[in-house]
């Protein structure tokens, strides 16, 4: 049986692990970074400090290999590790300035890319939208299914 929400979201996941609209944010943001670490250099902007199995949880990639990715950033100087607030056993990731001002140039390309998708979209949409979508990704991370 047909569920059309089904279908929808597996559209957008498909659409968002293509590699295309990543190197096209990329280049409209005027950034030289591998995509694989630029969607955990924009997790650590807006969640830092946090620690890699949080971060890992948080992409849907194995612990480790975001481990190696995270120690790319930092050794790019694009985030500091230093030991947990509650827990000094973890290192959690922050971004450095550089970090910092590349995340902003990354999401004014996204904002700039969305702006062009909802181009046709009323502003009443666009808050309904915005609205649906933050309540689905809340319910969603609350799942432990």
């Amino acid at each position: 049986m047909k569920n059309p929400l089904h279908e929808a979201l597996i559209d957008l996941v498909g659409f968002f692990n293509r590699p295309q609209p990543d190197q096209y944010l990329l280049r409209r943001a005027n950034v030289s970074l591998d995509r694989a670490l630029f969607p955990l250099l924009v997790r650590i902007g807006m969640r830092g400090p946090i620690g890699v199995v949080e971060l890992a949880e948080l992409a849907g990639r194995d612990h480790s290999t975001v481990s190696r990715q995270v120690a790319k950033l930092e050794e790019m100087g694009l985030i500091t590790r230093t030991p947990g607030k509650t827990d000094q056993r973890v290192r959690e990731a922050e971004v450095t300035e550089a970090g910092r001002l590349m995340v902003e140039q990354i999401s004014e390309a996204r904002n700039r890319m969305i702006d062009e998708v909802l181009a046709d979209w009323s502003a009443k949409d666009r808050t309904e939208l915005t609205r649906l979508v933050r309540k689905l990704a809340d319910t969603a991370m609350r799942f432990k299914g």
